[in-house]
Parts: C-alpha cells; structure tokens; sequence
C-alpha cells in the first residue's frame, strides 16, 4: 500500500460511517415494529435487518476482493473528481433521491402498512437479482480500473477503452448490474408497491447510461470502434 492510499483511509472510513449512519435511519423508521414474539410486524422488521446484513457481508467481501486485484480503482471511487459532467452531478442527485424514496415506500409498505402481501418465493427470487447485481458489479469494477463514480474522461489518468470480461458481453455491465440490484431490493422486502418509485431510479439509470455512452463516443479515442464490436449498451439482443 503507497502513503497516498493510506492517506485515502480516512475518507473511506467516512463513507463507512455514513453507511451505518444510513442503516441506523431505516432501523428508526421501524423501532416500534421489531419484536420477537408477536406478530407478522415482527417478522417484517427481521426480514429489513437480514437484507442490511447480508447487503453488508456481499459488499465488505467485494471491496476486500477488489482492494486486493484492483486498489487503484477502490481509492479513485472514494471521491469526485476534476471534470465531472455537470448533468451527471444533476442526474446523480434526482438518482439518489428516487432510490431514497423506494427504500422509504418498502420500509412503509413491509414494516407498517402490508398494502400487498407477495409470497415468500417473490423474496427468494429478489435475493437471486441482489446476488446476480453485486456479483456483476464487482466483475466490472474488478476488470475496470477506470470505472469511478461519476462520468467524466480520465485524461488524468490516461484512460482507454476496456472491452474485457463483461465489457466483451454489454458496454456498461455496472448499469446492467445495477438495475437487477434495483429491482432485487424491493422484492427481497416483498413490497411490490416500492417497485413503483423504483422505477424511476431504473429510467435514470437508463438515461445515465445512454449520456454517458454518448460522451465516451464523443470524447473517448477507440471507444466508437469498440461500439461497432459490442453492439448492446445494457442487456444483449435487446438494448
């Protein structure tokens, strides 16, 4: 580990804490239902805590994997940089508020209200989507040390097209992954209702992609001849 990575740690330490911070908000939205005896209430409030922890373990496992084939990735995602998009900064922030809003609808919905009650194979089936999302999602940051947080060119890092692993199959497979992450959520939590507003995060989602993909065709020396090799941007046949 360079001094410059070490000087990264307290950073990451930060984004740590604000994770916790972030668990400790959705477990205050249900104080008064956990219990242990009782009622399906109960059951519910169990059901939030093992999805956190198993969101918990899967990406703790990821960033020890990735620290160790990819570090200069994991220090470059620890924060903005120089020469973001200014529309992905927007896009970025209604992002995040339409993913806060679906976490609030399932924590209303699973915990409170019980406005549609699903099987418990929907549930299986949501871990499946999660477990297949961050699996994808930490092969394309495994393979990409350019895959930062935000879109810009990395001229600074002097970056170029990387058309390996995933990259081979979908031109953006973190986006792929991460629409079956959105999608896996809610239904992990059986609440069908928070696919509702979770559908806007996945039309952002959508729409980052295709910006995004413009600005690499636009700016980015090799990128449109790799176009012409993968031809699909998120899912292969269809789009």
């Amino acid at each position: 580990m360079t001094i410059d990575q070490r000087k990264r740690w307290p950073r990451m330490a930060a984004r740590v804490g604000i994770l916790l911070l972030f668990v400790g908000l959705i477990l205050f939205q249900f104080r008064s239902g956990i219990r242990v005896t009782v009622d399906n209430t109960g059951a519910n409030s169990v059901r939030w805590v093992v999805l956190l922890l198993v969101v918990i373990g899967i990406r703790t496992i990821a960033a020890l994997y990735l620290w160790r084939v990819n570090p200069e990735l994991v220090v470059a995602r620890i924060r903005f940089h120089k020469g973001t998009k200014l529309w992905d900064k927007v896009l970025l922030a209604f992002l995040s508020l339409a993913i806060a809003l679906s976490t609030i609808v399932a924590v209303r919905d699973d915990v409170r209200f019980h406005w549609f009650p699903v099987p418990w194979w929907v549930c299986g089936f949501g871990y499946v989507l999660l477990l297949f999302g961050f699996i994808g999602m930490t092969w394309a940051e495994a393979v990409n040390k350019f895959f930062e947080r935000t879109v810009r060119i990395q001229t600074d890092r002097e970056q170029t097209v990387i058309d390996t692993g995933p990259y081979a199959i979908v031109r953006h497979p973190g986006y792929s992954s991460g629409l079956l992450i959105l999608v896996g959520i809610p239904l992990t939590l059986g609440s069908v209702w928070a696919l509702l507003p979770a559908s806007l995060s996945w039309l952002l989602l959508i729409l980052r992609t295709q910006w995004e993909d413009e600005t690499l065709q636009a700016e980015l020396p090799g990128y449109k001849e790799y176009t012409e090799r993968v031809r699909y941007k998120l899912i292969p046949g269809i789009w």
